[in-house]
Order: C-alpha cells, then sequence, then structure tokens
C-alpha cells in the first residue's frame, strides 16, 4: 500500500481532536477486525478507550503518517503503576495499524519509538489477545516474554536495563 515515494513519519499526537479521533477509531476497528473480543464493544468503547489513553499518556501517544493521513497508532506509558510488579514500569496501552498498511514496517518503526521512549522504565509490560498470534510473535521479536494470563489476556513483558551483578567476595 505504501508507494516507494511515500515515507512514513512518526511524530507525537499534537491534539486529539474530533477528526484525529475518528480517524484513530477507524484503524483501531479496522486492526481488530476478525478478533473482535479484543478490540472492545465497537467503536462507542473505542472512543472512550482512546479517550482515556489520550488523557493517561498523551506525552507517549505516537502517530505514523503517509502525507498528512495517520496510519496506525501507538501509546506508550512512562508512568504506569503494575499491580503484578507492585511499582510503576513502561507499558503499551494500545498499538493498532490500519489493516490496509500491516505488512510495510509501520508497526517496526512505531514499536522502535515506544521503546526509545519507555527505555528509561526498567521494564514494559502490554497486555495481548491469547489467539492473536502475530502480535504475540512480533512482540517476542522484540524480547518481550509471556510472563501470565488472566482470562483471554496474555501478560509480556520485556526489561529494559540490564543490570550488571557483580559477585561480592
Amino acid at each position: 500500500m505504501t508507494e516507494k515515494n511515500e515515507e512514513v513519519k512518526i511524530e507525537k499526537l499534537q491534539k486529539l481532536d474530533q477528526e484525529t479521533l475518528e480517524r484513530l477509531i477507524e484503524i483501531y476497528m479496522s486492526a481488530y477486525e476478525g478478533m473482535r473480543e479484543y478490540g472492545g464493544e465497537g467503536e462507542s468503547y473505542a472512543k472512550r478507550y482512546l479517550r482515556w489513553c489520550w488523557g493517561k499518556a498523551k506525552d507517549g501517544f505516537f502517530v505514523a503518517k503517509i502525507g498528512d493521513k495517520i496510519v496506525g497508532f501507538i501509546v506508550c506509558d512512562k508512568d504506569w503503576y503494575s499491580k503484578y510488579e507492585g511499582k510503576t514500569v513502561g507499558a503499551i496501552h494500545e498499538f493498532a495499524v490500519d489493516k490496509a498498511y500491516q505488512g510495510h514496517g509501520i508497526g517496526h518503526k512505531l514499536m522502535d519509538k515506544c521503546l526509545e521512549y519507555l527505555k528509561d522504565t526498567g521494564r514494559i509490560e502490554l497486555w495481548v489477545g491469547e489467539k492473536n498470534y502475530g502480535a504475540i510473535k512480533f512482540y517476542e521479536k522484540y524480547g518481550f516474554k509471556k510472563v501470565g494470563q488472566h482470562g483471554i489476556w496474555v501478560r509480556m513483558v520485556k526489561d529494559t536495563k540490564k543490570e550488571i551483578k557483580r559477585e561480592e567476595k
């Protein structure tokens, strides 16, 4: 779908106006096509959820654009309290690429931007649908590991800081 002369730009979302929100909802719904159990209860849910994401992690809300068109987004949070970790960690709340633009490296560019943004958090957690095999494989390539499950959701984590442990003598 991307032409050779069309460059994908990753940028921080500057404002969540009605037009942008509608486009993000389209992408969200497209990305969850065929996996509705993971995409919530439709567009009204998506609208509430994306507004929550914007309120929670404005600084880590990145969009992929081709020209002026948003084709994907990722929501990265530096200040997420994980009840599983018992501390604040980095989190990826949402990650979606328009189905028409999948398979062109856009997801990789978004993930690279997110990991750079969250690199000092120590640990990053995310939740992914248990049957979303493509996404699980994608996350595993980035070093995320499955560490638990709650219902239909799999919890994955990635450590961002390698601690150097020396034996004391």
